[in-house]
């Protein structure tokens, strides 16, 4: 059982940048491969990054492409989201999640999830 919590969300104006933070405790964290989704109001919740269980491979959807970065630590059990040059359109609450083996874009294939930071970009 592994337990996620984020943290680091707020209020920023469009083009600035905001780092958010997912500490995970249980199981056995460089086991899982770990994503960002993101739900806006009436929304579904979507894809925004996933890295691999090394770290090494890394996926983005199209939107966040060159503005967001995903990483983590698995000494520290963290997994964070950089976000730079943040847009109104980026405003959602933001989601990490583990699965194991192999990342995907499929919010229904991760195990586990976390509650969730509220990120909000004013124009």
């Amino acid at each position: 059982q592994v337990q996620l919590v984020e943290s680091g969300g707020g209020l920023v104006q469009a083009g600035g940048s905001l780092r958010l933070s997912c500490a995970a405790s249980g199981g056995t964290f460089s086991g899982y491969a770990m994503a960002w989704f993101r739900q806006a109001p009436g929304e579904e919740r979507e894809f925004v990054a996933a890295i691999g269980r090394n770290g090494i491979v890394t996926s983005y959807a199209d939107s966040v492409k060159g503005r967001f970065t995903i990483s983590r630590d698995n000494a520290k059990k963290m997994v964070y989201l950089q976000m730079n040059s943040l847009r109104p359109e980026d405003t959602a609450v933001y989601f990490c999640a583990a699965k194991s083996t192999l990342s995907t874009r499929i919010p229904q294939s991760y195990d586990y999830w976390g509650q969730g930071t509220q990120v909000t970009v004013s124009s």
